[in-house]
């Protein structure tokens, strides 16, 4: 009897949007990150097109810089389902954030993704699409968090020292500061819930909660087979576009 393979598609997708954009200014003076255009489309709206290629029904977004433009904009989004988690009282860190969310989120593994995560992919006809093919590594038996990863030949327009290194069974081991990594973050990660639970108040980092994971050997990788577009400073804009057009002309 021949079985068919089980897809993992999580009910849920928690978009984190409620940063300051910082290195993105002057845009996000006047303008929150999310909302900034690329390509003709606002970053948040290439992510929430991704969490739909997925099957995900249901989209969670922190907000909380410039939060009335971010809610009006997604006010007519139809799917995902959008569910708001309102942080204009008190800016918290990506895992704080998430760790308010919970009760929008509910008990499962979930998939948490950048609202500036972006990525170029070729739909060839059969072949899964980039986050299906993400998704489709998920192993709650033996993963806590698994992490999407980008290799620096494929990531456009970022420059930095990687973040993980990769054991030959895809466990990973986040760099010290001290060396180079071979894999890049590329801001999108499948999570079980009970790992924000116990996290103390205030401002926490997803890297805590990855380290904690990666203590007890169960942080794993994923690598992204497509070009990943680093959308960091306004320069950057500019070189995702031209990618994008050019990666257009050729097909």
């Amino acid at each position: 009897m021949t079985h068919t393979p089980q897809h993992f598609t999580p009910k849920t997708a928690m978009v984190l949007a409620a940063g300051l954009g910082r290195r993105m200014r002057p845009l996000t003076d006047n303008t929150p990150k999310p909302l900034i255009q690329v390509a003709g489309k606002a970053l948040i709206d290439h992510v929430l097109e991704r969490v739909k290629d997925a099957g995900i029904k249901k989209a969670v977004v922190n907000v909380h810089h410039l939060a009335d433009m971010v809610e009006q904009h997604l006010s007519g989004t139809k799917s995902p389902k959008i569910s708001i988690s309102d942080e204009r009282e008190e800016l918290l860190e990506t895992a704080g954030g998430i760790k308010k969310a919970l009760p929008l989120i509910g008990d499962e593994p979930f998939l948490i993704f950048n609202s500036d995560s972006l990525w170029v992919e070729h739909r060839t006809p059969g072949v899964p699409s980039a986050i299906r093919q993400f998704l489709d590594d998920w192993k709650p038996e033996k993963m806590d968090v698994l992490l999407m990863l980008v290799e620096p030949e494929s990531a456009v327009g970022f420059d930095g020292p990687g973040d993980y290194f990769m054991e030959y069974n895809n466990q990973l081991t986040r760099r010290s500061y001290s060396v180079h990594a071979p894999y890049i973050y590329a801001g999108v990660a499948v999570a079980k819930p009970c790992l924000f639970t116990d996290l103390r108040r205030g401002e926490v980092s997803l890297t805590e909660v990855f380290d904690k994971a990666q203590s007890k050997y169960r942080l794993y990788g994923s690598i992204l087979r497509a070009p990943w577009l680093h959308i960091g400073t306004p320069d950057s804009i500019t070189a995702a576009e031209e990618f994008i057009k050019s990666r257009e002309e050729k097909e």
